[in-house]
């Protein structure tokens, strides 16, 4: 029953906040919901800790006639991945509490009627459930019950208590992202019936590796493999495919947006690795050499966007369509080590991303709405924390010590190197041009967007601002102390990983030349 807890938990305390609604303060939502998913948090830890690379099967099992079995396991590939999703959900709900008052003062004063604290944590913690469930499946309609769990409660969120044109936003991304999800869940039914539809064992949690490949009739398995490819790429915002993306994490309330852009999105990629390459790792071999050049189109683009960005929140959104180019890049080697880094930067960009996006949240509490970058300036001066945090978390973004990005990007550029080697001169010489020039990019917009806003000379209109308060602050320090220990204690996470990965990452032969 252990895992099944670490979503079960919070739903329940979901359910209790709606149906206590407004008999309590906004601030014992926050703290019951917190604490629920710090709960999470804490689960994951010892597993993590205890554990040491050990697969965990909850003996909480659903055997359902003609689809499979409902389960979950925890193991090297799901731990990186849960615990980022828990650590960052427990702060942003402690952060809420003050980010929300400043938001439900701003609606009141637009003449509008939102739903009140116990419908924002019953959606909020809902959303943050579903997305713990969801890396925990063994089978892919269970896989896509959590996403689209995840999705109406966001959707909600967003149309209730977002920015701008929020209800035409929120259906903008309720249709592009089911989209994603129905095709998806096209060729996993297609794929179900040749093969079944569960991915991991549910009783020794090992990945049933090239069942997919091996039972699914020739005709139809390139069809499968791109429909659940590209419906995964669709969630993860990958270039031609991230029309939304923008649009939704920067109109979001913001606590959302800190979920939705290091969260929810960089789910996608890792089920690429964890369902897909798990059913089909012959034929995703086979475009390899596609998902590796798209990864690098989607990190290079995203990085030039965030430069014609004046918004802040909107420039984060384009960030995390490169960060997503990283995670693809990392995945499409099909190397030990760019699988690694894939897995580990997904870690990475939670905890990187949460904190700018909660420092975007705080320049808007604190300045009156403030998010035009060119009305910023000198407010290292005026909010020490806040920029030292900002900073912290430009870092871990970018891959400076002693952040844990270090890592995940060292291990990404060692997979695309191990690739390149396979395949050539040229494609070494190409990678090498390719990589420069997008962490040139990921390097270049951090530390420029973090001059604007932090350096400089203080615009007038903000001579008078000061530091965030306590409630906004500490859950900001929190996730930055997470990513700053988890540089110096990377081997709980990477040992596992690189001992595990090995026996299901089958040799491949890529095209040279």
């Amino acid at each position: 029953m252990l895992l099944v807890t670490t979503f079960i938990v919070p739903i329940i305390i979901a359910v209790i906040s709606l149906v206590i609604g407004s008999k309590v303060d906004g601030k014992v939502h926050s703290m019951l919901n917190g604490l629920s998913l710090l709960y999470s948090t804490l689960i994951f830890s010892f597993i993590t800790v205890s554990y040491n690379g050990k697969i965990v099967v909850d003996s909480t099992k659903w055997k359902i006639p003609g689809i499979g079995t409902f389960a979950f396991v925890a193991d090297p590939v799901v731990i990186p991945v849960a615990l980022g999703i828990a650590i960052v959900t427990s702060m942003v709900a402690f952060y809420s509490y003050n980010y929300m008052e400043h938001r439900f003062k701003e609606l009141r004063e637009e003449g509008v009627k939102a739903p009140g604290w116990g419908a924002y944590f019953f959606t909020y913690t809902l959303f943050a459930a579903a997305m713990i469930g969801s890396v925990l499946t063994t089978n892919t309609i269970e896989f896509y019950l959590f996403l689209e769990l995840s999705l109406i409660p966001s959707f909600l969120l967003i149309a209730f208590y977002g920015y701008g044109d929020r209800i035409r936003i929120a259906i903008m991304y309720l249709l592009w992202t089911h989209i994603g999800a129905l095709l998806f869940l096209i060729g996993a039914l297609a794929a179900g019936f040749t093969t079944g539809f569960d991915f991991i064992s549910p009783d020794t949690g090992i990945p049933l590796l090239g069942l997919g490949d091996l039972k699914t009739p020739p005709n139809l398995l390139l069809a499968i493999v791109i429909l659940m490819t590209v419906g995964l790429l669709v969630k993860m915002a990958a270039f031609g495919v991230h029309i939304w993306l923008p649009y939704a994490h920067a109109e979001a309330p913001t606590p959302i947006s800190a979920l939705l852009s290091p969260n929810l999105i960089g789910i996608g990629g890792v089920m690429l690795y964890r369902i897909v390459y798990t059913l089909y790792p012959s034929t995703i071999a086979q475009l390899s050499p596609y998902l590796y050049y798209w990864a690098f189109l989607t990190m290079i683009f995203g990085g030039l966007m965030t430069f014609m960005q004046k918004d802040f929140k909107r420039l984060l959104a384009y960030s995390s369509i490169s960060q997503m180019g990283y995670m693809l890049l990392g995945f499409s080697t099909l190397t030990v080590t760019g699988i690694a880094g894939m897995l580990f930067h997904y870690f990475v960009h939670a905890i990187g991303k949460a904190i700018l996006f909660m420092i975007a949240g705080v320049l808007i509490a604190t300045l009156h709405g403030l998010r035009d970058l060119t009305k910023m300036g000198g407010l290292a001066t005026k909010m020490p924390y806040t920029a030292t945090l900002a900073l912290l978390g430009f870092m871990h973004i970018t891959g400076i010590p002693p952040t844990c990005g270090l890592w995940s990007e060292y291990l990404i550029v060692r997979g695309a190197v191990e690739w390149s080697l396979m395949n050539g001169g040229t494609s070494l010489l190409i990678t090498g041009i390719l990589l420069l020039v997008g962490i040139g990019l990921s390097t270049a917009y951090s530390f420029i967007t973090m001059k604007r806003i932090f350096y400089g000379e203080v615009p007038g209109q903000l001579k008078e601002a000061r530091e965030a308060p306590n409630g906004l602050i500490i859950p900001i320090l929190v996730i930055a102390i997470v990513g700053v220990l988890s540089f110096i204690i990377i081997s709980i996470f990477l040992d596992p990983l690189l001992t595990y990965l090995p026996s299901f990452l089958q040799a491949t032969t890529f095209s040279r030349g």
